[in-house]
């Protein structure tokens, strides 16, 4: 009897926080989203920005020569090309283990962001920040930050993924560490290269997050109706 409630309470308190992520995300990104609408930028913006450049240069960055290289390396994480490439691999690996449903997952949480984050970028019609050069080319539009919506989508949908096969606490933490940590090093680096505006770049994570925990509530449902009352922890 102990360990049956002790095993509800971890389950519950799993979905309650997903569901706190997928609320606060929301929240976060309606009132960011109201910040991109004004004409003009914050002042947290703008400030932040500047902060991460050379008083009387703001071409230069701070930070020792080899960083902004290395910034431009870390951003590659959140690139579409990087990302399709990771997702796709995940996808091939779930099929050949013979879990179709987890694959499905990955692929509709992955590319249903995807397409969510470009519908948002156009909704909202914000130009990139003028305020420093940038250090990396860009074409489209600024808010939310793709890189940091697209990265958080990823790299949570498929830690989280991973952490439901894990046998013990530690490492599921691990796992959830790394994905959180390749999240804020690419929404960073869109600051550092003077690409995105800050609120941009929080928009994303709120959306990424919101939108990763999301599907993974809809697909424990699934689960949930498909087992009965078993929880397949094996496909999710």
């Amino acid at each position: 009897m102990r360990t049956s409630w002790g095993l509800f309470g971890k389950v519950e308190f799993t979905v309650l926080l997903a569901a706190l992520v997928v609320a606060g995300g929301l929240w976060g990104f309606v009132e960011l989203m109201e910040l991109a609408r004004d004409s003009a930028p914050h002042g947290f913006d703008t400030e932040i920005l500047l902060a991460l450049r050379t008083p009387g240069d703001l071409a230069t960055p701070i930070g020792p020569r080899w960083l902004p290289d290395a910034m431009r390396d870390l951003t590659s994480l959140g690139s579409a090309a990087v990302l399709v490439f990771i997702t796709a691999a995940a996808i091939f690996y779930l099929l050949v283990e013979r879990k179709p449903l987890a694959a499905l997952f990955v692929f509709v949480a992955v590319d249903g962001g995807q397409v969510l984050s470009s519908l948002l970028k156009l909704g909202v019609n914000r130009p990139r920040p003028d305020v420093v050069p940038h250090l990396a080319e860009v074409h489209s539009l600024s808010f939310p930050s793709g890189h940091a919506m697209m990265s958080a989508v990823t790299f949570l949908t498929l830690g989280a993924l991973l952490a439901q096969t894990l046998p013990d606490r530690a490492t599921k933490i691990y796992v959830l560490t790394v994905a959180v940590l390749a999240t804020l090093i690419v929404g960073f680096s869109r600051l550092y290269l003077g690409v995105h505006w800050p609120s941009d770049v929080a928009a994303g994570w709120c959306a990424g997050a919101a939108w990763a925990m999301l599907c993974w509530l809809v697909a424990r449902w699934v689960l949930r109706r498909r087992a009965g009352a078993r929880v397949d922890t094996d496909s999710l």
